[in-house]
């Protein structure tokens, strides 16, 4: 059975500032776009915690609910919510079917979460993920190097997705980018 899916998510922290950006477009199977608009970065937890998916929507939208009820569980503490949710979501034989990936961000922390246990801070501040994932990575690495103090993570964000989506079929113009 065909499933809705394929996105790029990109999230920064640089320079004191954390952004996120993702792009718009729902593809069915691997031949049709469904929507051009869609909103896969997220605020939670009143606004002090982004997180973004990429995967199979339904999917995505569990793991939202979830991820969001361990926050207020935990009080905003993003480490320790996205560390539960690893767990059930891995635990569960349920929720071990879905097909989705998240990146959660506040203003200290950066996490990706898998659904095989996973939870991964990264080195360099920077995380991507979906069918654009590593091109909008490159291009996000690239340009905190090279640009360094001249853009903000907001700025580098944006561009790092508009590059991914002059590469990636999966991925479109149509970025959404949230900063913290």
């Amino acid at each position: 059975m065909e499933q809705f899916h394929a996105t790029t998510i990109f999230a920064i922290h640089h320079n004191g500032k954390a952004a996120m950006a993702g792009d718009g477009q729902v593809t069915f199977g691997n031949a049709v776009v469904m929507k051009q608009t869609a909103k896969k970065v997220r605020r939670l937890f009143q606004g002090k915690v982004l997180a973004g998916f990429a995967g199979a929507v339904a999917d995505a939208f569990t793991l939202f609910e979830m991820f969001e009820g361990k926050l207020e569980e935990f009080n905003g503490n993003l480490p320790r919510a996205a560390v539960e949710l690893a767990k059930e979501w891995r635990s569960d034989k349920v929720l071990r079917r879905l097909e989705a990936m998240l990146i959660v961000m506040d203003a200290r922390h950066l996490l990706l979460i898998s659904g095989t246990g996973e939870v991964i801070e990264p080195d360099d501040g920077m995380l991507a993920i979906g069918s654009g994932g590593n091109y909008a990575l490159a291009a996000g690495r690239a340009l905190k190097q090279y640009a360094g103090d001249q853009l903000s993570a907001k700025e580098i964000a944006k561009a790092a997705l508009e590059i991914a989506a002059n590469i990636c079929v999966y991925t479109n113009g149509h970025i959404i980018v949230e900063e913290l």
